[in-house]
C-alpha cells in the first residue's frame, strides 16, 4: 500500500493537523515505511502459535478483596467544610 500526498493531506485534515507541503512529503514517506513494515509482519506464519497475554508466562498476583481500613468517619470527615452525620454535605447542583 502506498499513500500519496493527497491522501496524507486528507488524513491530516481529519486529524486536525496543519502540515505544509514539505511536511506532507515527509509524512507520506514515513507512513509508507510503516505500511511496508506492516506488510512484512503480515507475511509471518502464526497459524500454529497460541495467543498469549504475557511473554514471560507470569500472572499478576491476586489478593483477597477485603476492606483493610475504614470505620473511622471522624478522621475522614475532619477536613469537610460541612457534614451531616457521617456524610459530606454538598450544595445542590440540579434544581
Amino acid at each position: 500500500m502506498s499513500l500519496d500526498k493527497g491522501t496524507v493531506r486528507r488524513v491530516a485534515q481529519l486529524a486536525r493537523l496543519r502540515l505544509d507541503d514539505e511536511q506532507l512529503e515527509k509524512t507520506a514517506e514515513e507512513l509508507n515505511k510503516i505500511f511496508t513494515w506492516i506488510e512484512q509482519l503480515d507475511e509471518v506464519d502464526v497459524s500454529n502459535i497460541e495467543p498469549l497475554a504475557s511473554v514471560t508466562g507470569h500472572s499478576l498476583p491476586e489478593r483477597m478483596d477485603e476492606v483493610t481500613d475504614g470505620n473511622y468517619p471522624d478522621r475522614v470527615l475532619s477536613n469537610a467544610p460541612d457534614r451531616a452525620s457521617n456524610f459530606f454535605t454538598v450544595p445542590k447542583v440540579v434544581e
